[in-house]
């Protein structure tokens, strides 16, 4: 949103973009409590963390906020996976790059033996784990989640040597069903499970992200309560109407959104009555 816009609504930045700054997000209890147990305990410990839920619900924001906590701990090293969907080969490439190691894609031994010596050497110099951030986890093939478990436990499974968070759709739920992958399904030590939000939460995140922006009054209280009812519990489904409206409240100069626009933009287009032949054709 440029910045005549902005400056119409007396807006510090777009509330309904997907490119929201962080500072700015709406933390429910649970996601502020899933936050801090990562932040707190399961870096030191390590082992593998799960954020689930249809999409739009809010697993990926859900990262973005743990990133940029574990970012300000000192001498914490986060990574995050940006192909899910790669093949063995390409999945160790992709470690060695964001965790620094050189590796060689035709020695996968020594690609193994390389990572977790920069784990455990981490470990050692920070008591604390590197952390893997894993979005679209229900991409990665089986064989590349199997191999991620051996990848990150040693001493006979009893030591995590890294600290790694996926967030997935029902479909991740399903693969970890699976025989080869019940393992680790098992070794889900934290899990949050992103739902479909209640009208009430969806109001506190349209006000939350309102007076984050600048302006809590830029819509009228019942375009509010009628965007919450429509939003059909989902986060992201309630910021694309908002946007749409910001958007169509700036072309046509209003100076605060209110219901009228939202019947001007979201009602369905009359229908026509069917026009009658004349009588005796």
């Amino acid at each position: 949103m440029n910045q005549k816009l902005l400056a119409l609504y007396g807006l510090k930045f777009n509330p309904f973009s997907p490119e929201l700054p962080v500072d700015a997000i709406y933390v429910p209890a649970k996601i502020e409590s899933f936050c801090w147990r990562i932040e707190h305990a399961q870096i030191r410990e390590g082992g593998f963390a799960m954020v689930h839920g249809d999409p739009g619900s809010g697993k990926s924001v859900v990262l973005r906020l743990l990133a940029q906590r574990l970012k300000r701990l000192p001498d914490v090293t986060v990574a995050a996976i940006n192909h899910p969907q790669s093949n063995l080969a390409d999945f160790y490439r992709e470690l060695g790059d964001v965790f620094g190691v050189p590796l060689r894609p035709s020695n996968r031994w020594g690609g193994f033996k390389a990572l977790r010596e920069r784990w455990l050497t981490h470990m050692q110099a920070s008591r604390c784990r590197a952390v893997l951030l894993v979005d679209e986890a229900q991409e990665m093939t089986p064989q590349v989640l199997s191999e991620l478990r051996l990848l990150s436990s040693s001493s006979f499974d009893s030591q995590s040597l890294l600290c790694i968070v996926m967030a997935g759709d029902a479909r991740l739920l399903e693969k970890l069903r699976r025989e080869e992958l019940v393992p680790l399904g098992s070794r889900i030590r934290t899990r949050l499970a992103c739902e479909f939000a209640s009208r009430e939460e969806l109001a506190l995140c349209l006000a939350h992200l309102l007076a984050g922006a600048g302006n809590a009054s830029l819509m009228t209280p019942p375009l509010q309560q009628t965007l919450c009812d429509h939003a059909a519990g989902n986060y992201r489904i309630l910021t694309t109407m908002a946007a749409e409206l910001l958007a169509a409240g700036a072309q046509r100069d209003l100076p605060v959104l209110n219901e009228k626009l939202y019947l001007d933009v979201f009602a369905p287009p009359a229908k026509s009555a069917p026009r009658r032949s004349p009588a005796g054709r």
